[in-house]
Parts: C-alpha cells; sequence; structure tokens
C-alpha cells in the first residue's frame, strides 16, 4: 500500500476541514440489499499500528470474527429497534405529504420532518392513510363508535382506520414540525405505526428487496431508531454464541439513532458542527461488565459508531457512568477517548460525522487510505455493506499506549 499519510504541514488543516473527509466512491458499490446470511459480509480488518500506511489492511469473511478477538474481550453492541417511522398522507386539499417521525417529544407528540414542509405552518392538519392492509384488526385501533353510529353488518367490511395530526410548531434546529398526533383512547403512535407506517430506508439505498426485519440486528429490543445501528446488522444467533462459547462476552447500550447520526456537516471548520441530541441509555449492569472486563485484562469493542456515541457520552464526567438522556457528543480527531478500545463499523458516506469518528481512532489519512483499499477490492459500502474492524493493536488501546 502507497504511504500518503506521513505528518505534512496542512495535515491538522484538513483534519479540521469538512473537505478532508471526502472521497470517490463508484455508484455500484453502494450495496441496496444485505448479504444472506448476515455473517456472510467481508470484513476488513486493521490489525497494527502500520496498517493504512506502510502495511495493507487484511481480508476476512465476517464470521470469522470469533478468531480475531481475545477471550475476555467484551462486545458491547446498541439494542435499538427501527421503528415504521416513515409515513405517507395528504392535506385536505389532497396535496400528497411524505412524513419521518424523529422523535417524541410529549405523549403522542412527534418532532418529525414533513415533505414538503415549507407550507406546513400552525394548525395545519395531515390526514394518514394505512400503509399495510390487512397486518392488524382495524377494529383495535379505530375511534370509538358513538351510540348513534350504525352497527357493520357481519358481510360489512371493517371501515378502514385514519389516523391525523396537527402541526404545533415548527423546530429551528431540524427544520421539522412537532406533530400533535389524534390517536385512539387507550392506544399510542408507536402502536398504530405498524399499520400507518414503514419502516424507512437510507435514501441512497433505491432498489432493496431486503425485508423489513433485515434492517433489524437480530438482538434488537428498545424501539425508537429512525434508522439501524448498522454495525450490528452481520451478527447472527449462531455467531453470537460461538462468541460466547469463546468467552467472547457481550453487553448492551440504547441510542435511539436520529437525524444527527445522517445529517451531512455542512460547515467548513468541523470543529464549529454541532451535533443534533440523541437519546441514550448506558445501563448499570453494561457499566459493571465494562470495568471488570477492564479490570480483568479484556478490551471494550463498540459494534458500531452509535455504541460509541453512548459509552463516551456516559463518559464526558471523566469516568464512565450509568446514564440515561441525551447526548450531543460530536467525535472527531483529536478527541481524548475514554471507554472504547477498539470498532466493528461499517463503511461510512463521505463527509459525514460518522467519518470523522472512526478517524478519532486511527487517523484521518490513514482511514481514507484504508477506504481506498476497500474500493480497489470492490468492498460493498454504507448501511447493507461490508464491515470493518480496527483492533486495539491497531490504535494501541488497551496495550499501555498512547493512541495517535
Amino acid at each position: 500500500m502507497k504511504d500518503t499519510s506521513r505528518p505534512q504541514a496542512k495535515d491538522f488543516e484538513l483534519d479540521c476541514s469538512v473537505a478532508g473527509y471526502d472521497y470517490t466512491l463508484p455508484p455500484e458499490l453502494i450495496a441496496q440489499n444485505p448479504a444472506v446470511p448476515r455473517d456472510s459480509s467481508r470484513l476488513l480488518v486493521v490489525d497494527s499500528p502500520t496498517t493504512g500506511i506502510e502495511a495493507a489492511p487484511l481480508h476476512h469473511i465476517f464470521h470469522e470474527l470469533p478468531a480475531l478477538l481475545r477471550s475476555g474481550d467484551l462486545l458491547v453492541m446498541n439494542n435499538t429497534r427501527v421503528i415504521p417511522a416513515r409515513l405517507y398522507g395528504h392535506k385536505s386539499t389532497g396535496a400528497k405529504i411524505q412524513v419521518l417521525l424523529l422523535e417524541e417529544r410529549q405523549h403522542n407528540c412527534w418532532l418529525a420532518l414533513v415533505k414538503p414542509g415549507k407550507s406546513f405552518k400552525r394548525g395545519a392538519k395531515i390526514i394518514f392513510e394505512p400503509r399495510q392492509l390487512g397486518i392488524r384488526d382495524y377494529k383495535d385501533f379505530s375511534p370509538i363508535p358513538s351510540p348513534q353510529s350504525p352497527v357493520p353488518s357481519p358481510q360489512s367490511p371493517v371501515p378502514s382506520p385514519q389516523l391525523t395530526a396537527t402541526v404545533l410548531e415548527t423546530d429551528a434546529a431540524t427544520g421539522g414540525r412537532l406533530l400533535q398526533f389524534d390517536v385512539p383512547e387507550g392506544k399510542t403512535l408507536v402502536q398504530l405505526l405498524e399499520v400507518f407506517g414503514e419502516v424507512p430506508l437510507p435514501p441512497y439505498i433505491t432498489t432493496s428487496e431486503a425485508a423489513d426485519e433485515q434492517y433489524q440486528t437480530v438482538y434488537a429490543k428498545q424501539p425508537g431508531a429512525i434508522a439501524a445501528p448498522t454495525a450490528g446488522l452481520h451478527f447472527t444467533p449462531e455467531l453470537l454464541q460461538k462468541l460466547c462459547d469463546r468467552k467472547i462476552d457481550r453487553a448492551f447500550v440504547t441510542l435511539h439513532v436520529g437525524v444527527g447520526t445522517f445529517r451531512p456537516v455542512e460547515v467548513e471548520d468541523v470543529t464549529t458542527h454541532q451535533m443534533h441530541e440523541e437519546w441514550i441509555e448506558v445501563p448499570a449492569a453494561t457499566v459493571e461488565q465494562i470495568r471488570a472486563t477492564k479490570a480483568a485484562g479484556g478490551r471494550i469493542i463498540a459494534v458500531g459508531t452509535t455504541a460509541v456515541r453512548a459509552l463516551e457520552g456516559a463518559a464526558q464526567s471523566g469516568n464512565l457512568q450509568p446514564f440515561c438522556g441525551k447526548t450531543d457528543l460530536f467525535i472527531y480527531p483529536g478527541y481524548e477517548w475514554q471507554v472504547v478500545d477498539g470498532l466493528i463499523t461499517n463503511f461510512h458516506l463521505p463527509r459525514s460525522s460518522l467519518l470523522m469518528l472512526v478517524s478519532a481512532l486511527i487517523g484521518r489519512q490513514r482511514l481514507l487510505n484504508i477506504y481506498n483499499e476497500a474500493i480497489a477490492f470492490g468492498y460493498r459500502f454504507y448501511s447493507f455493506g461490508d464491515a470493518m474492524l480496527i483492533l486495539p493493536s491497531a490504535t494501541g488501546a488497551g496495550s499501555g499506549e498512547r493512541r495517535d
């Protein structure tokens, strides 16, 4: 591999410039469908401090992961579950509207992106129709009839439910709208989403044939994300068992992936970028597992950049503590790591905060060199793409060495 990462006068300037995180990806390398089985995806391994400088990364298959880690290592995974957050509706005039839910602010009151949104001011109404007929008994979701309402005969079709929302205000931070949903008594919007919503795929996935469950990790548990923590999509139950058999344990955090993860960095000076907040939970049991692992000489391997943000966000006091709340932590080169030793991650978009986070672990130019290697070998990129394993031995973590 050609060495293009030797220190140069402008390296620091490029680390702080969004233009320094650009690269060219052939469109055909944007994965449209996941690997089947999940753990048959390719795995590019960064295993030494010279990988990406003098040495090339190693090429593996994801199911070989147990042999690449050590007994006593701890995998920290994000157990968020993607909700059917994309809704389609219309105005009273019939004009079509698309809504992407971001987060619940109050009971059945959600922050959402509305497209087209310019004409949606306070008081505007949106009417939604069910997207997946027949997957629920609609009478469970229909408004309770009044005594004057006619009782449907057994031969009458069950009336389609209707869902409406009213715009309360505009959110300056996201350009979205705060929507109050009119939900039948005793129900929540999350329950109705199985009828009215669909799982949103990223905009660069345009021809996918994937089923909804293929865009969920096998350990997804806590509903609330609008996108999957994609580094976890490569795991199968069988692979998890093999890891367990080798005494490679796992722990869980929750970060509900929101718009902040995918919004492009729009400022030229990276250091002035403001991340949108995302909700995280790092439970006490996970904190104890991490402390016990480190005390025994094990290493903390985060599965995905969202797990990194959750762990490092919960350690901003200088000491990892149980945490439940929001974080706007933005990690880029120069960041002082608190918890994470190694990382399993997919390949990320140019100029993205995720690319900057991974650069903070091994260096920007070094990472771009590795990406060029992945492109040359035809690795598949982005959400349904292949993965990369950055071992602690490549960063100096877990060995008493200072990280670059």
